[in-house]
């Protein structure tokens, strides 16, 4: 099983990328808590060139709430992450977690049916993209 759900972009810049990720995300319920800029954070941290990548946390409050109500630690695998990079020019790849492989680790059946709802919002968020 992949752990991720996928879709390569062609004709959108990776900041238009990035807005149309944020509003698909927000039609599903999500918003995006945490933007996180490797390419900025390696050159500031390490001072090594990469290439365009961020990790975009989304997170559904109804959906966040009803994993908490099963399980309190499901925090440590909260939010959603989404993850948006630019390897070659022109070239996007959008990737987000398929939380179906993730909640595998934990025997909890509430989860497991919530973690195919959540799947079935981040599919359409990458489809329509």
């Amino acid at each position: 099983m992949e752990y991720y759900i996928k879709k390569t972009l062609r004709n959108l810049s990776f900041d238009q990328a990035i807005a149309k990720v944020t509003e698909e995300l927000k039609k599903e319920g999500f918003g995006v808590l945490t933007d996180i800029d490797l390419k900025t954070t390696l050159k500031k941290k390490l001072d090594v060139d990469f290439y365009n990548y961020r990790i975009l946390g989304a997170c559904n409050p109804a959906f966040a709430y009803r994993a908490l109500q099963a399980e309190d630690k499901i925090g440590t695998m909260l939010p959603c992450n989404v993850i948006v990079q630019e390897k070659e020019s022109g070239i996007i790849e959008v990737s987000a977690v398929d939380p179906m492989a993730s909640m595998q680790a934990i025997e909890n059946e509430t989860l497991g049916d919530l973690a195919i709802e959540v799947r079935g919002k981040l599919k359409i968020v990458i489809d329509q993209l």
